[in-house]
């Protein structure tokens, strides 16, 4: 991918002028725009920024699990249903399109955001398929 290119969480912006921003360390203003950024990190293979993104308390240093996920999935499309803000503690509904070897993955998950010395977290979320 270019960074010219749409970016993969559906803004309709260029890459570059989107994720790429939170990607090089810029601190994402609210809980929707770290989804955002969380989702392309998946499908751009970011492994890194997923770990940073993670809450401690639930983080996985795995990269090798996020790596192989990245790699095996086809990441189609995300859709915000619904954001909830808040000032430490927000959520946002969406459906991940996925294909994973060569089966439709996909899922909804509200997902659980904390926001700690001015920054968001990925805490943990609810699946439903």
């Amino acid at each position: 991918m270019s960074i010219n290119d749409k970016c993969p969480c559906g803004s309709n912006l260029k890459y570059k002028k989107c994720c790429k921003t939170y990607h090089d360390g810029r601190v994402a203003q609210n809980a929707l725009l770290l989804m955002r950024s969380r989702y392309s990190a998946y499908a751009l293979a970011k492994h890194k920024y997923i770990i940073q993104t993670t809450h401690k308390t639930t983080r996985d240093d795995n990269i090798k699990s996020i790596e192989d996920f990245s790699k095996q999935t086809t990441f189609q499309n995300l859709k915000i249903i619904e954001f909830i803000d808040g000032e430490k503690e927000a959520y946002v509904t969406f459906k991940a399109s996925l294909i994973c070897e060569g089966k439709d993955n996909s899922f909804i998950e509200k997902s659980r955001f904390l926001k700690e010395e001015k920054s968001w977290y990925y805490i943990d979320g609810e699946i439903s398929v």
